[in-house]
């Protein structure tokens, strides 16, 4: 495991590449203790090796190439994760709603989805896609919210197009060894008042999260902490003794018991799933990006409300269909989406056609679904059938009235 310490005890010298490949003067990070508050032993700022005249040089020319490049640009970029669960979640949600990822080579970054014109695909790592938000090279993407949350940084300028695309679930949570000191600590707050913690022996809290874990750990109390960046599994941290805590994604907690650590009361820092984001820029000032951007809402929002839906449709006897209605909506299982669709089933008797049944249909969660057959055919209900539904769609989707409203239009 490879880590590094967000906090130094002293002015340390930077050895970044950039330093010595452009002879610049080195990189200092400055101790929190020679800052404006001194009792704060934490810091996730980091310093710039480049003089002030030279970095505002470079962040015009940057932003001049890229107000060119942008203003030139007229397809739509849709960043989608490359590797990993979440990549192959993300295409199977994609393919659910009718919109087949097309990648001639595997090995290529760039794909596109036929059923979408003027839109093209990047693969891409869930933070980078965040970035490339930010920095414009993207107008669309999929991530996890706990990316979108650290990478995103709270910019205004990334707005969350739909916050639940049902996968990828997990939580930002705070865990700390369940033997020694720790032993008798179940809260956070009991966390931030062990006496061990002072100046000069703070908490050591091992995580990749270095945006959210110090606000988190700021917001909730703690004066006396570090924090580490680590590559690879964090749960080994504490027991190699290189940290006391950590702060990292946690699904079942199976791998955490499996390590001897415990979550605490107070320690979730967020619930995550993938998320659909966009750039709030490309969606006021290009209408075809909010064309799109509408179409994918729709085709996510109708089948993710159809997941788990089954419709329901029997005959009944009855002597008028409001009668037959008063019947269904009698049953509390049975009152579907809206409520019950009656129409008339006709039959022909002796030459002449009448209305001898009426159809019921209705549409019924996966989990009531046996109690609603059973009130069906308690008032009446024969030739029950069941099939799956692959989409709703509103008159017009929810989500989509909530984005413009976001966005002023």
């Amino acid at each position: 495991m490879s880590l590094s310490r967000l906090h130094l005890p002293n002015f340390q010298q930077c050895s970044s590449p950039l330093s010595s490949s452009l002879s610049l003067p080195p990189c200092f990070h400055v101790p929190c203790s020679q800052r404006r508050r001194p009792h704060t032993t934490w810091s996730s700022s980091i310093a710039c090796c480049l003089p002030r005249q030279q970095q505002s040089v470079a962040v015009i020319e940057k932003n001049e190439t890229s107000t060119s490049v942008l203003s030139e640009r007229k397809v739509i970029r849709f960043g989608l994760p490359s590797k990993g669960r979440m990549a192959a979640d993300t295409l199977d949600l994609l393919k659910d709603c009718q919109l087949l990822v097309k990648q001639v080579n595997p090995r290529q970054y760039v794909a596109e989805i036929p059923q979408l014109s003027n839109l093209e695909v990047w693969f891409q790592r869930p933070k980078d896609i965040v970035r490339k938000l930010l920095s414009g090279d993207l107008d669309l993407g999929i991530v996890g919210f706990d990316t979108f949350s650290e990478y995103g940084l709270g910019n205004e300028d990334l707005i969350i197009v739909h916050d639940a695309l049902g996968y990828g679930d997990c939580r930002l949570s705070l865990a700390i060894p369940n033997h020694g000191i720790f032993e008798s600590i179940n809260s956070l707050r009991e966390l931030s008042q062990m006496p061990q913690w002072t100046a000069s022996k703070p908490l050591r809290v091992a995580t990749g999260f270095t945006h959210l874990g110090p606000k988190f750990m700021r917001d909730n109390g703690f004066v006396n902490v570090t924090f580490s960046t680590a590559d690879g599994a964090l749960e080994a941290a504490p027991a190699m003794g290189i940290a006391d805590a950590i702060l990292d994604l946690v699904s079942s907690g199976t791998t955490l018991k499996e390590n001897n650590l415990k979550e605490i009361e107070g320690g979730v820092l967020l619930e995550s799933q993938a998320v659909l984001v966009a750039r709030r820029k490309s969606l006021v000032e290009q209408e075809d990006v909010r064309r799109r951007t509408k179409e994918i809402l729709e085709r996510f929002d109708a089948h993710l409300r159809a997941v788990d839906q089954f419709t329901v449709t029997a005959h009944m006897r009855g002597s008028s269909a409001e009668e037959v209605a008063g019947r269904v909506c009698s049953q509390p299982s049975l009152s579907g989406l809206e409520g019950p669709t009656i129409s008339p089933v006709f039959c022909k008797h002796n030459g002449k056609v009448t209305p001898d049944y009426y159809a019921i249909v209705i549409c019924v969660p996966k989990k009531a679904l046996y109690k609603s057959v059973q009130q069906l055919r308690e008032i009446g209900g024969s030739g029950v059938l069941v099939s799956p539904l692959t989409y709703i769609f509103e008159e017009v989707t929810p989500r989509w009235k909530e984005l413009l409203l976001k966005l002023g239009l």
